[in-house]
């Protein structure tokens, strides 16, 4: 078991494949599935330094390509949410995120609180193309920021 694994993550590492892998992470990882693409990005990049610009990039792709299917569930829950009435802890939040507009999602990149908010950004209504360009300009400096730092390039 020990040697598949070892072989499995030998593959996953390699060019042709690293940055395939690192896509579908950051992508999953950016609906509401708890997990996180940084460590994907580490080890691509750490394995192969010449690829972090185009781990970066696909990362950013990924990330908010997932980001954008989390608006889009969120703006086809709208209609569900409605239903229920809202504490107003809620509907100040709601206001808030109304307030803001697009610019919300450059927030998208938090932790916990990240995807969900493509989801509320979705089911508000918020402009998608707007919206998505301020996830990926979150996401983008996310993955820059993270990466960086964990080579020990700041």
């Amino acid at each position: 078991m020990q040697a598949w694994l070892e072989h499995l993550l030998a593959l996953l590492a390699l060019p042709e494949y690293g940055l395939s892998t690192v896509f579908v992470v950051s992508f999953v990882s950016a609906t509401l599935l708890p997990m996180g693409s940084e460590p994907a990005v580490f080890g691509l990049v750490k394995l192969n330094p010449d690829l972090f610009w185009s781990a970066i990039a696909v990362a950013t792709i990924g990330n908010t390509l997932g980001g954008a299917l989390t608006w889009a569930m969120g703006l086809a829950s709208h209609q569900v949410v409605d239903r229920y009435q809202h504490s107003k802890h809620h509907l100040r939040a709601l206001d808030w995120l109304q307030r803001l507009g697009p610019k919300a999602c450059l927030l998208a990149w938090l932790p916990v609180v990240g995807d969900p908010l493509c989801a509320v950004a979705g089911w508000l209504k918020l402009p998608f193309w707007p919206s998505v360009a301020y996830m990926a300009i979150g996401k983008f400096g996310r993955y820059v920021v993270m990466t960086a730092a964990l080579l020990g390039i700041f």
